[in-house]
């Protein structure tokens, strides 16, 4: 508990991230190999048995993903890689890609040969055009040494859309068309791109499947939380003393993330609340502490993990300007597809907008909650179903009006 332990991030600034021998010389593509010595069932059930979970917020076990897609029809299926990093907050996407793109390319490459696809596509948002040139000397490289097989990847940039982090307004946007969310049934991995199979996968969860294959499933289990194994990065910023990035196991403490890595709260001044899982993440209170940040112990206190960003307030922010802004921000990027999102959103930050000058009474605190209870169960994607949860959890755990109102 409490220490630092690096698996995708176990290259940074350790290999130059321009040379694939580098890479290679730290054992890169060994996994690879290896996988093209089991059968595709094989490969799927060993990272089944790993117990890895999607790590861009859903949580969702990635070999039954993979199952799911190699069990599908047809003869043309994908790989997608979602590098849409859009929690404002989050980097960690952008640290492993830069500290280590060569593990990305070997875990879709892996992916690949378990379901069967020849292709894959990592999309990348389009405020990290640097980042797109270090993937394509990656992927140019990897293609001159033969690595790949007769996997092909290419890049996709986006157009800077929040709403495109979600997988099927991902797909609409590769495809060319409005970054709008799909009606689910069928899910990605029976008609995703083109309509044809497709599996979604997050940077971070990608990065980790070489290292399984290496070293075992046995070995991947065995860290963190039995629930959610493995590491997580997680990128820390607001009022802490060490605006940084780290990688723990699974089973580390929202406690230790803020006072050990981040070292604590800065100027000496008293922990408010955290946000852990960028804008969409709950608003956490110092009474939780203790929790760790495994994906199921998170869901038991309400709140979420997420992307891993964790945004720290201290005594002195205006709790209630930060709710007001992170408001103000789902109204902005929500695409308007379905009503509950596109009138909520707009009506919650209108109400927060009133509470923020001091003119909120408990009644408004009556129809926020109201208007987000309904928001989550029948927004039509992720956006609308999370865009209420900081404004829920700031209700139910912080006074956010005035004293003669409350």
């Amino acid at each position: 508990m409490g220490v630092e332990m690096r698996i995708v991030l176990r290259n940074y600034n350790k290999i130059d991230n321009s040379k694939i021998d580098d890479y290679i010389d730290t054992g890169g593509y060994k996994a690879l190999e290896k996988a093209y010595n089991l059968e595709p069932i094989e490969l799927i059930e060993e990272l089944e048995k790993s117990g890895l979970r999607g790590r861009g917020g859903a949580g969702f076990n990635t070999g039954r993903k993979l199952r799911f897609t190699h069990g599908a029809s047809g003869e043309e299926k994908f790989i997608l890689c979602n590098a849409d990093e859009g929690e404002p907050g989050t980097y960690k996407d952008r640290v492993i890609i830069q500290g280590d793109p060569h593990a990305i390319l070997e875990g879709m490459a892996i992916c690949g040969y378990a379901v069967g696809a020849k292709k894959g596509i990592i999309y990348l948002r389009a405020e990290y055009p640097y980042v797109a040139d270090i993937l394509k000397t990656a992927i140019l490289q990897a293609k001159e040494k033969g690595v790949l097989g007769d996997f092909q990847i290419e890049i996709c940039m986006g157009a800077g859309a929040y709403v495109c982090g979600e997988e099927t307004a991902l797909i609409e946007s590769i495809e060319g068309k409005r970054g709008e969310p799909r009606s689910k049934p069928p899910y990605p991995p029976v008609s995703g791109l083109w309509g044809k199979p497709t599996a979604v996968f997050n940077v971070e969860t990608l990065a980790n499947i070489p290292q399984i294959i290496e070293k075992g499933s046995a070995w991947f289990a065995g860290i963190g939380d039995p629930s959610y194994p493995g590491t997580k990065v997680m990128t820390l910023t607001g009022d802490l003393v060490n605006k940084t990035f780290i990688e723990v196991p699974t089973d580390t403490t929202i406690r230790d993330i803020i006072y050990k890595f981040g070292g604590g709260i800065a100027d000496g001044k008293q922990l408010q609340a955290v946000q852990i899982g960028g804008n969409s993440g709950a608003l956490i209170s110092p009474e939780y502490l203790d929790t760790s940040i495994a994906f199921d112990a998170m869901q038991k206190i309400g709140a979420t993990l997420g992307s891993g960003a964790v945004f720290v307030t201290d005594e002195s922010r205006n709790l209630r300007d930060v709710v007001c802004r992170i408001s103000q921000f789902f109204e902005h990027e929500s695409c308007g597809k379905c009503t509950p999102c596109r009138e909520g959103t707009m009506r919650i930050h209108d109400l927060m907008q009133k509470i923020c000058t001091g003119d909120g009474t408990k009644a408004d605190l009556d129809l926020l909650t109201d208007l987000g209870e309904m928001m989550e169960v029948s927004c039509f994607c992720g956006l609308g179903q999370a865009a209420p949860v900081p404004i829920l959890s700031a209700v139910k755990h912080f006074n956010l009006l005035d004293e003669e109102r409350g």
